[in-house]
Parts: C-alpha cells; structure tokens; sequence
C-alpha cells in the first residue's frame, strides 16, 4: 500500500484503540462557540452601513454602541429605553478631594511595586488629561490596572492557562500636574483571551479611571498600541463605528519619551467632555 492511500478502519477496535476519536468526542464550551469569521462579517457590515449613513449626512458617532451586536453580552445588558438629560445637582458638580499625601510618590511606577522586577517591555505612558475647550484638569486622580505581559490578571475569575507575574500587580496611580500631566512607567500588557466567540483575542491595553473635576466627568476607558493586529477583529474597540474617534484610543509612539537601553515611551491625551471626549467604556467590561 502506498502512503497515499488508506484503508477502511476496523469498527471492532477503533473506538478503544484511535485517541484521535477519543479526543473529538470530547467537546468543552468552547466549541460551540461563534467563529472568528462570523464575527468579523457582522463587524465589516455595520462598517460599511455606518459609512454611509455617514456619507448619506448623519452625524458621525464618537461613542460606542450600547447594544453592538457583535459584542455579544451588550444586546442582552444594555439600556433599552433612551437616556435624558437632567440638570445634575451640586453634589455631583465636585469630585472627591484627593491631597498629595493620600497617594504615594512611587505609585505611578508599577515596575518597582514588589521584591523583584517583572518580565516584559518597561514603557511609560505619558499625556495630559483636558477638558472640551483643550484646558488642564489639574490635580485629578488618575488610575490604571492591566494585565501582565503574558496576558494575564491577577484576579481570581482570570484562569486562562498564562503565567502569573509575582513581581507584577498591574495598578498604580497619580495624581495630573498644573498642566494636566501624568506619567506611568509600567510593563506592555499582553493580549488575552475571552469568551465573546471562539478564539477571541483582545488587543493589549490599558484600563484608567478618572473622576475629573466633577462626578459628571467620572470616566473609565481603555488605552491602545499602535499597529494592534487584532483591532480588526474586536468587537469592543470596533464598537466604536467611527475610525477617528477609534484612532483617539490608541496611544502614539514617541522617541523623545523613550529611555536609552531603557524604556519605549507612548503618549496619549484623554479629553474628559466636548466633541472630542475620549470614549468611555462600562465599570465591568473586559
């Protein structure tokens, strides 16, 4: 016989005897999971209507959409009746104090948080947080958590089969500077997996929290590196249907922040109202 070809199996001792047939019975949740390919046609048709809507004269749309089909869990927990706008009251035109002494100088360095180093590419993230009219927010907390540069957290609903840093906590926090300035030297998050479809793959960011000079501004988004392969393929970075509001997200590279044999330095700027606000994702997305 040549080994080109192949013969009938015996039914009497394949079912004992083959692993292969023993692994395909076994099937986990994953499996019926949507493809990657179903998601991305969904995600390439809204593309293509939004474009033109817009063409057609809509007004672009510089937020997400509470309910992208895509993004699956969004259909089934987002507002179903439209949001109105109410006059807030003067508690809510104030954010909580927060002094020099409440947080630590060394907070903003995530690289030195424990007994030893961590693993991965050293970066530092810097920018400056402003309002609609381009103005400093001064003196406002700004936080971030991530995952480690393996793509993993340290929580305990994270148990996807990546290393976990022991030198790596993924928080830290600051306070912006007169100008409205903050800076975070921390390690560059891997991408990891989660459980929209099958083999789905986040980009690797950044999550911040901001409150702003006032509760109104409270807002939690997500920060993003240039020439991300799977920004395509991610129904929450895509939920935002328009490309220059997506692009808003995404941090650029800049070399005079850049450390020799050091660090690779990023810049980005967060805008807490106006036109241009930075998107802003719900307190319990991925």
């Amino acid at each position: 016989m040549s080994q080109h070809q192949t013969s009938e199996p015996d039914e009497t001792t394949e079912a004992f005897d083959s692993p292969t047939v023993v692994a395909e019975a076994v099937k986990g949740p994953d499996d019926a999971a949507e493809s990657q390919a179903t998601l991305s046609a969904e995600i390439d048709g809204i593309e293509t209507q939004y474009k033109q809507d817009v063409a057609g004269g809509k007004k672009p749309e510089t937020q997400p959409r509470l309910d992208y089909r895509p993004y699956r869990s969004s259909i089934l927990r987002h507002p179903t009746k439209d949001p109105r706008h109410t006059d807030p009251e003067t508690i809510e035109l104030f954010s909580p104090a927060f002094g020099h002494r409440d947080i630590g100088t060394l907070e903003s360095d995530l690289t030195i948080q424990a007994d030893g180093e961590p693993i991965g590419e050293r970066i530092r993230v810097t920018g400056r947080v402003l309002d609609g009219e381009g103005r400093p927010v001064r003196n406002q907390l700004v936080e971030i958590w991530q995952a480690n540069s393996a793509g993993r957290y340290i929580h305990k609903r994270d148990q996807h089969p990546a290393p976990i840093d022991p030198n790596f906590t993924g928080v830290g926090r600051t306070l912006t500077g007169d100008d409205g300035s903050y800076s975070f030297t921390t390690i560059k998050p891997g991408p990891y997996p989660w459980k929209n479809h099958h083999n789905a793959w986040r980009p690797a960011h950044i999550h911040f929290s901001l409150f702003g000079s006032e509760f109104t501004q409270r807002m939690i988004t997500q920060m993003y590196f240039p020439g991300d392969p799977l920004f395509a393929l991610d129904p929450i970075y895509q939920s935002i249907t328009d490309q220059k509001a997506r692009e808003r997200l995404v941090a650029t590279y800049n070399h005079d922040i850049t450390e020799h044999e050091f660090l690779m330095g990023y810049n980005w700027d967060i805008v807490l109202t106006g036109a241009n606000r930075t998107w802003m994702e719900e307190e319990d997305d991925d």
